[in-house]
């Protein structure tokens, strides 16, 4: 049976280190790729959100132009309004969704708590 010496053993241990470091690499690698993917979709949904915030503000000048998304013949900036905050709140489920908000953000920072009852 041959011996190992210690030039043999700093060698094995010197190639492990560097698998080791190359999969410490790729660990965190795909972990910064998730997490850009993260903020390009959260980028695209404020810029969706900044657009339609736009839009509702033209509804609410003008409240007539709501024949446009509705058959409801309702021309008051009530309606208008009430359009932001539908627009609003379903652009906060479509961040839960894609786990951009985090659950105590979902829960209790979202509704006010007296809207809650």
């Amino acid at each position: 049976m041959s011996e190992i010496g210690l030039v043999e053993i700093f060698s094995m241990a010197e190639a492990a280190a560097l698998i080791a470091t190359l999969f410490v690499i790729v660990y965190y690698s795909k972990k910064q790729a998730q997490s850009l993917s993260v903020d390009i979709e959260t980028k695209v949904l404020n810029d969706l959100a900044q657009r339609m915030h736009a839009q509702v503000e033209i509804l609410v000048e003008r409240p007539e132009l709501t024949k446009v998304l509705s058959k409801v013949d309702a021309e008051s900036p009530e309606m208008a309004y009430a359009y932001d905050i539908l627009f609003t709140f379903a652009h906060a489920f479509h961040m839960r969704q894609r786990k951009v908000l985090n659950d105590n953000e979902w829960k209790n920072g979202l509704i006010p708590h007296s809207m809650i009852s």
